[in-house]
């Protein structure tokens, strides 16, 4: 995401950005172990507050650690059993007495007369369905005796839709039996019969939620014609169409299937396995549905790679248990004979077991028998972070912070995982590039494929806490420039063959590059990426540069290029130009690292070029902002004007306004929206994406403005971490607090982590100014919270650093590791303050007793802090 930048700031100086960047080939960093016990005197609370202590030693924030002991995760309870289950608490405890589901054979269904027919008021083209199988939607499907084929009425939410159903001959019926299926039940319907050359109504159902719903009639008929008018049906993801997948022509209740449903606490990634301890002899069948939320656990996952692909799942993962019972762990294929299919690797938190087979699956398997299973546990495949493999962490007085920070890396453990074949995106994701290798994935749950975008969120994330997985960056980065197009575009990730077209993903890759560069000194990457650099920066983007000199998507066959949301936005585009501007300032700093000045200088002088074209094209001095986009209708994004404040754009008084804009029109209960207006689509005003608010949280904390900054972190993060499944931090927030995609939202995902980043170099302060924590700063941003106490992990050793905050009084604490040198900059107000380190005055209210101290407005700045203790005070009086 945005870097973070000392405000106002020209655009040509990203030596003051804070870090931004993740995880790429710390493998020279040496292991820096845990933090050292802090003297870490009594932090006093703001004014009129009892003060406060701050935690001492050196494990305090252990408590705040998501992440599992080891490989094995099991649930931590069973939240509901239906149908004929025997101690389903028993899951929970391996070794001991056994869960036992039973469910009777099934008794033939009853079948319509030899000849009968279905007509309907509609149907539903055939296509492949979700198994990428040609499927037919006619009314005949309803009466066929195959459950798995099904009418589709083809007026998606309109109402009413009929199916009638003619018999040879009159036959007398006491009821009937509508079963329909998981992608949305008829809620209300009636039932008529043909009688005396009329329709009469022989019952009225509503409200129904129920796949097999029998419907008995007041009294028994004699009739040659059945007609079911729907006039709801459950709207879900696939559609609110009417679906019935077979009519019986009699009532028959259903037998409750047996299920037991486990909660992992959070969400989780990998195998899941289950102990089978004995089955009866008839090859029973499990059926394992997941999801990350309870709203969409059903009898079908929240999302398959199977469904996704054209794959066999029908939304579970199947299992023909044997007599003997066996350990089953969940891996992609087929069982036997291409029949009885599983999706392998998942990412959820419930997970749902149901006595029930496929009707294409037999005879492999059968939806009957006794399934008696010992125990459910998960075989993790992301990273384990626990309190020993932590290099970095963050702790301060304000409980709910630290529960969002280690939430973050917590999701962004879940996303660091081995790019494998059978559980990557499926939509042509896998490279033989990348199988094997660690890397940031966007989401545990989906896509699960790097894309560059997430890791200038993710590996920022990455790189502050596990240092040993940094080369889970540089894996990703490197693979991207080696498949870079010969016209310069960079791929923003590896699905579609590398060709997913994305307008903006190679400025990330840009700046994600030079943040990997800034956090580990990387010089072999970035002497052997830097071509790539070049090409993208000096070939592609000119030629999607118009004569204004802003990038304008739509030249050069652009037009159909998406973006981080695949937003229908063409022409002029704020966020896109801020984010060059970016870009350039960033490469300038890696030239200039690599000796390469005229390169340097070049882009310097294009970026304050690009700067003033947007000013000069793109500021809405009406609404005091940036425009979205200089064409088509008026709106401001949350995406663009952060950006320009963040990238060194926007000068103070624009940065103020811009800010007061989003106060006013993008302020939820939820968070920031990413949109002022929804001229863009439908609830564009009401979604909150936690990528485009993470740098406006930054420019909020670096133009004075941390409170803000703080209220718009405990909005969105408290949302997230209070609803289910709590912990981990969403893809998207809809209208309401919603999941802004239903079930196939990503409920942990890497993007989202900007939280963490934010804390750490921003509240507590902390970051590189140059490749490899050479030179870093500590510019704290207090706001209402009274201490922050945090450790870096940079090449060198950890940097250390501790500050208490009250009305009266800054104090800062670091330890500097060997071979670095940095700057603090004290938060000072009131009409007189006083300086202080260890030893002497360093400001007296009037004047530095030492050149390398100056007063800069709302800052005293110490320089040329080297390796060792230092502890600065301030005391301010008013």
């Amino acid at each position: 995401m945005s870097p973070s930048r000392n405000i106002p700031q020209p655009p040509n100086d990203p030596a003051r950005r804070s870090v931004i960047a993740a995880g790429a080939g710390l493998a020279a960093l040496s292991a820096v172990g845990l933090p050292l016990a802090a003297a870490s005197p009594a932090a006093a609370a703001p004014a009129g507050e009892a003060p406060e202590a701050v935690p001492r030693g050196r494990t305090s924030w252990h408590r705040y650690v998501q992440g599992p002991a080891g490989r094995t995760v099991r649930p931590v309870a069973v939240t509901a059993s239906t149908g004929d289950v025997r101690l389903p608490q028993a899951l929970l405890k391996p070794g001991g007495p056994v869960t036992v589901l039973r469910r009777p054979q099934p008794v033939a269904a009853p079948r319509w007369p030899e000849g009968s027919t279905a007509v309907a008021s509609s149907s539903h083209a055939g296509n492949n369905g979700n198994d990428g199988s040609p499927r037919t939607y006619d009314a005949g499907n309803a009466i066929d005796g195959n459950p798995d084929t099904f009418w589709n009425d083809d007026t998606l939410g309109v109402f009413p839709d009929t199916l009638t159903i003619t018999v040879p001959s009159a036959q007398q019926l006491s009821g009937i039996t509508v079963i329909s299926n998981s992608d949305g039940v008829p809620t209300d319907f009636t039932v008529e019969t043909w009688q005396n050359d009329a329709w009469h109504t022989a019952a009225t159902v509503s409200d129904n939620d129920v796949i097999q719903r029998a419907v008995p009639f007041a009294q028994p008929v004699s009739t040659t014609q059945v007609r079911i008018t729907v006039t709801n049906v459950q709207n879900t993801p696939r559609g609110a169409f009417t679906r019935v997948n077979e009519v019986w022509p009699a009532a028959v209740a259903p037998v409750e299937v047996p299920s037991v449903t486990v909660d992992f606490g959070k969400v989780v990634v990998g195998y899941p396995r289950i102990r089978f301890a004995s089955a009866s002899a008839n090859s029973p069948g499990v059926r394992v549905a997941f999801s990350e939320t309870r709203q969409f656990l059903t009898d079908r996952s929240d999302f398959t790679r199977s469904d996704q692909a054209g794959g066999a799942g029908q939304g579970t993962d199947q299992f023909a248990v044997p007599a003997g019972g066996t350990t089953w762990k969940d891996h992609k294929g087929f069982l036997r004979d291409g029949k009885v299919y599983a999706d392998g690797l998942h990412g959820f938190r419930y997970l749902k077991i149901t006595l029930d087979a496929l009707a294409s699956d037999a005879p492999v398997a059968q939806p009957w028998g006794t399934v008696s299973i010992d125990s459910v546990d998960l075989d993790f495949t992301g990273y384990v972070g626990t309190p020993s493999t932590y290099r970095g962490w963050f702790l301060c007085s304000d409980d709910d912070l630290n529960r969002y920070w280690y939430g973050a890396s917590y999701t962004n453990e879940l996303v660091t995982d081995t790019f494998r074949q059978d559980d990557v995106d499926p939509r042509n994701a896998w490279s033989a590039s990348l199988e094997g290798r660690l890397v940031l994935h966007d989401g545990a749950k989906r896509d699960r494929d790097p894309y560059v975008g997430d890791l200038a969120v993710s590996a920022r994330t990455l790189y502050l806490t596990h240092d040993d997985t940094a080369a889970a960056a540089r894996n990703v980065l490197a693979d991207l420039a080696d498949h870079q197009r010969a016209d310069g575009w960079i791929p923003p990730a590896s699905i579609s063959g590398y060709e997913l077209p994305l307008f903006d993903y190679p400025l990330w890759w840009v700046t994600c590059s030079w943040d990997y560069v800034l956090y580990t000194g990387d010089r072999s990457y970035a002497a052997r990426y830097y071509p790539h650099l070049v090409k993208v920066l000096d070939t592609w983007y000119p030629s999607v540069t118009d004569d204004a000199g802003l990038l304008s998507k739509g030249l050069n066959d652009t037009g159909g290029y998406g973006d981080y949301a695949f937003l229908g936005r063409t022409g002029r585009i704020t966020y896109y130009n801020v984010l060059y501007v970016q870009a350039l300032n960033d490469s300038a700093a890696l030239a200039r690292w690599l000796g390469h000045e005229a390169d340097a200088r070049r882009w310097t002088d294009r970026a304050r070029e690009v700067a003033d074209a947007v000013n000069t094209h793109l500021w809405d001095e009406t609404a005091g902002a940036y425009l979205d986009s200089s064409t088509g209708a008026v709106r401001h994004a949350q995406d663009g004007n952060s950006l320009a404040i963040t990238a060194g754009v926007a000068g103070t008084q624009r940065a103020a306004s811009a800010l007061d804009h989003l106060d006013a029109t993008t302020h939820l209960p939820y968070g920031n929206a990413f949109m002022d207006n929804d001229t863009i689509f439908d609830g564009a005003s009401q979604r909150v994406y936690a990528f485009t608010s993470y740098p406006e949280i930054v420019a909020r904390f670096e133009t004075g403005r941390a409170s803000s900054a703080l209220d718009q972190i405990r909005r969105t993060y408290g949302w997230m971490d209070s609803h289910d499944p709590g912990v981990t931090h969403w893809e998207g927030i809809g209208p309401g607090g919603s999941l802004y995609e239903g079930a196939y939202t990503s409920m942990a995902h890497g993007w989202s982590t900007g939280v963490l980043p934010a804390l750490t170099h921003q509240l507590l302060g902390a970051g590189p100014t140059s490749p490899g924590y050479a030179r870093w700063e500590v510019r704290p941003n207090p706001g209402d919270v009274a201490w922050a106490q945090g450790q870096l992990p940079t090449p060198a050793g950890p940097l250390e650093v501790e500050w208490t905050n009250t009305a009266t009084s800054f104090t800062l604490t670091l330890q500097v590791p060997h071979g670095t040198r940095g700057v603090a900059a004290l938060p000072v107000s009131g009409s007189h303050v006083v300086v202080r380190d260890e030893r002497r005055v360093l400001w007296d209210g009037h004047r530095a007793s030492d050149p390398r101290v100056t007063m800069d407005g709302d800052r005293v700045t110490v320089s040329g802090l080297g390796p060792g203790r230092h502890r600065l005070s301030v005391t301010r009086r008013r």
